[in-house]
């Protein structure tokens, strides 16, 4: 496999003195010699709606020993290309590759954030969008800085309906077409798509085809259909992408995507599907140590930060993936040096402390910054000893950031300190509070959850190592024990995949999402009016039909219906009420 060396072997040219000629632009490369020009990565970063930022993805990457780190493809948060293509301070507010802005790349040609050839390759920028002569102006903009452009066709939010993006462009195939052969014709880099299966497995092969007909380099392919989303997300169907494996020709590079909870899941969803790469979304902002394989856990173990069990259980303490984060969030976006902080503790060593060597060793030190886009941080400018200022409904010496990387900070952290912060509610209740940019406020969180985890960590070697019991409470996470995949649900219960992932509070872990039944079981998913009158209707139906069979089936086969009619009740299909939804930065799309 060829390691990937960070630069574009496609489409780049360099300023042409007065007078002469441009130079000639370099082969574009397609399909799967693109993808192996990539060092054709198993793993990859999904987009996600405001989730998938520069800082998030540097995070992700921390985790694999640092000539590793360029094997993990990454994508960018969803971007809308009418809006990019037109608004520079969208463009400026959310994709920063130069000091200044892309809109001008030759006022500024040094590499800053976004796509910079040192530490954010290979990377491919996501758009939505309806119109194909948008979506090539806004990926104009964005080809400099990036490995290859991408569609969403898998947005099923409500606001994609209504701005006919995403998935709700299924119906609409000749558009589809035109939005993929229009960069696939203009564009200097290749063009990929991410969609998600249809109802039947004959229209997702159609819907493939449609897409590598039009020009489309690879596919991602969420094994999921539109309406599956929120409480009613459910399992995604791996046979559906192993179909597509099996009916497309062998060049064709898919990737897959659904049910990754652990880093175990990875290469079995691979194995089943036949994929080239599997993306992880919603597994990885609950931990983003879940793409590290064997060299980075083993790193992880010598550090301290990569906690394992007496029973096999393991995975990244939260402590140190907040500090790592925080200290990714100074250096890069903030360009300082993080604040000195206590060591970290580590339990059964003579000092109880280990030197903090991590960032050292896994993350490449940010290049000197001049004039950076404005990230326009909070700042008091009150003397030390004035008293504090009275609270007022508004606090005008706020100033919201504008910086992608500052604004998802809140987020993030509810992700990945989910079971932490359930048990201690205190530093939820602060978290809650902070507000974009109070670097101080995430210092404090840091600081209680150092602290919960120090706590936690003692309290669990004397309760649990040497009993070997797994107590642990809000925990639910995966641990590379036992089953995975979609093997891990039996019938309509996630138990199994709860059980699987069990770990300590104070440990990174996948959410384990309720399937659609328990979901309505428990009241968190409620059938409308015209669902329950329909869901009362097919009773009667199906009662009255037993009862005219019952007349009619000779007693032999009695004892085969009984067997038959179990099978019949796990095919009901639950309908379900849609809702009014609006946009969510936490929601994986597509």
């Amino acid at each position: 496999m060829t390691q990937y060396n960070g630069q574009c072997d496609y489409g780049e040219t360099s300023p042409s003195p007065p007078g002469t000629a441009p130079p000639a632009k370099r082969r574009k490369l397609t399909g799967r010699a693109f993808y192996e020009s990539l060092g054709s990565p198993k793993y990859v970063l999904a987009p996600m709606v405001d989730q998938s930022e520069f800082a998030w993805r540097l995070l992700s990457r921390s985790f694999l020993p640092r000539p590793q780190q360029p094997s993990l493809l990454a994508y960018t948060p969803m971007l809308h290309a009418r809006l990019y293509q037109k608004t520079q301070s969208y463009r400026d507010h959310h994709f920063q590759p130069t000091h200044t802005s892309s809109s001008n790349p030759t006022a500024d040609p040094v590499a800053y954030l976004d796509g910079n050839p040192t530490y954010d390759r290979p990377l491919i920028v996501q758009f939505c969008a309806n119109d194909p002569h948008d979506l090539l102006q806004a990926a104009e903009y964005v080809a400099p800085y990036c490995d290859a452009v991408d569609l969403n066709l898998g947005c099923p939010q409500g606001i994609a309906r209504k701005g006919h993006y995403g998935s709700f462009l299924q119906e609409s195939p000749n558009l589809i077409h035109s939005l993929v052969s229009t960069l696939a014709k203009n564009l200097d880099i290749p063009v990929t798509a991410k969609m998600r299966i249809l109802n039947t497995k004959e229209g997702t092969l159609r819907y493939a085809k449609l897409l590598l007909d039009a020009g489309a380099s690879w596919i991602a392919v969420h094994g999921r259909r539109r309406e599956q989303k929120g409480h009613e997300t459910g399992l995604a169907d791996w046979s559906v992408i192993r179909y597509l494996r099996e009916s497309l020709p062998k060049e064709t590079v898919i990737f897959a995507n659904g049910n990754i909870l652990g880093h175990e899941d990875l290469d079995l969803c691979l194995e089943k599907t036949g994929a080239d790469g599997v993306m992880s979304a919603e597994g990885n902002l609950c931990d983003p140590g879940i793409f590290a394989g064997e060299d980075g856990r083993r790193e992880g173990k010598k550090s301290g930060e990569y906690w394992v069990g007496n029973d096999g259980r393991s995975g990244w303490r939260m402590d140190i993936v907040l500090r790592r984060y925080l200290d990714i969030l100074y250096r890069f976006v903030l360009d300082k040096e993080p604040p000195r902080r206590n060591p970290l503790f580590i339990p059964n060593r003579t000092t109880d402390t280990y030197p903090d060597t991590s960032m050292e060793s896994t993350i490449p030190t940010p290049r000197p910054q001049s004039s950076p886009l404005s990230t326009s941080l909070p700042s008091d400018p009150r003397d030390e000893n004035e008293p504090p200022k009275k609270k007022s409904k508004k606090d005008r010496s706020y100033a919201r950031p504008t910086s992608p990387n500052l604004l998802a900070v809140q987020a993030h952290l509810f992700h990945f300190l989910r079971p932490l912060v359930s048990k201690h509610t205190y530093i939820r209740d602060k978290l809650a509070r902070a507000r974009p940019g109070d670097m101080e406020v995430y210092e404090e969180i840091l600081s209680d959850v150092e602290d919960v985890t120090r706590q936690g960590m003692l309290e669990w070697e004397r309760d649990h190592e040497q009993a070997g019991s797994l107590d642990v409470g809000v925990a639910v996470a995966g641990d590379g024990r036992g089953n995975a995949g979609e093997e891990q649900y039996e019938g309509e219960s996630s138990g199994k995949a709860v059980e699987r992932c069990r770990r300590p509070w104070w440990i990174c872990q996948a959410y384990v999402r309720p399937l659609p039944k328990e979901a309505l079981e428990k009241g968190s998913l409620k059938l409308g009016k015209k669902a329950m009158k329909k869901l009362e209707a097919e009773e009667r139906t199906r009662v009255e039909d037993e009862a005219a069979e019952a007349e009619a089936v000779p007693k032999g086969v009695e004892e085969k219906r009984k067997v038959v009619e179990p099978v019949r009740e796990e095919m009901d299909e639950i309908d379900v009420v849609p809702r009014k939804e609006m946009a969510k930065e936490t929601m994986v799309c597509g």
